[in-house]
């Protein structure tokens, strides 16, 4: 029984990483059961002993999208204590995991209008992820404004919005030009300006 029960989770996890690798070559919209199924190496029906449909799909998707958000603000916590380096850290995580073609499907998946338009559910989905990760950033920079080294003058939602917006685009770039864009500079020259903006050393009315 466990044996059986260990397949069928392995079976599922093989399932996810299909449709994620199809979402992230293709979209939401021309992912289906076949296509999964054909990428796994089953027939369809073969998909249905594990997930009731292609919604059930996505939503495991999902799930596990968050999960690897996650995963990357909690190694970050374990390595890093200073709250600006935590940041750090979870940006170039998230740029080492881009350039090894692991996290191309997060944006295009969370920002695709092929998740939640017409889909109430799975649009509630989205914003519970995207809500549960910017909170985390925004604790880390409340953390830091109680440590004294990020402005106090400054909203920790606008810090954790403005963290984000270095790691969007530049997915969307990388994806675009095929791996042409130079993510790791990019973040880099950004970071700097993110710390210029954030931190206490620098003259509020200097960045207006």
């Amino acid at each position: 029984m466990a044996e059986a029960k260990l397949d069928t989770e392995v079976r599922r996890e093989q399932i996810i990483d299909a449709a994620l690798t199809l979402a992230a070559e293709h979209g939401l919209r021309r992912l289906s059961v076949a296509a999964v199924a054909r990428r796994v190496g089953l027939v369809p029906s073969g998909i249905y002993r594990h997930f009731k449909s292609k919604d059930d799909i996505i939503a495991a998707l999902l799930d596990r999208v968050e999960q690897r958000l996650m995963a990357n603000v909690e190694a970050a916590r374990r390595e890093n204590v200073d709250p600006l380096e935590c940041l750090k850290s979870v940006l170039m995580r998230h740029i080492r995991f881009l350039r090894e073609g692991k996290v191309i499907f997060i944006p295009r998946t969370i920002f695709s209008d092929d998740v939640h338009v017409g889909n109430p559910e799975r649009r509630r989905h989205v914003l519970r992820i995207f809500t549960h990760y910017m909170e985390q950033l925004r604790q880390i920079v409340r953390e830091g404004q109680t440590q004294g080294l990020l402005r106090a003058d400054m909203e920790p939602q606008t810090a954790a919005m403005m963290f984000f917006g270095i790691i969007v685009p530049a997915g969307i770039m990388w994806h675009l030009t095929d791996g042409g864009f130079d993510v790791t500079r990019h973040a880099l020259k950004a970071w700097r300006l993110f710390c210029a903006a954030v931190t206490v050393s620098v003259d509020p009315s200097s960045l207006q």
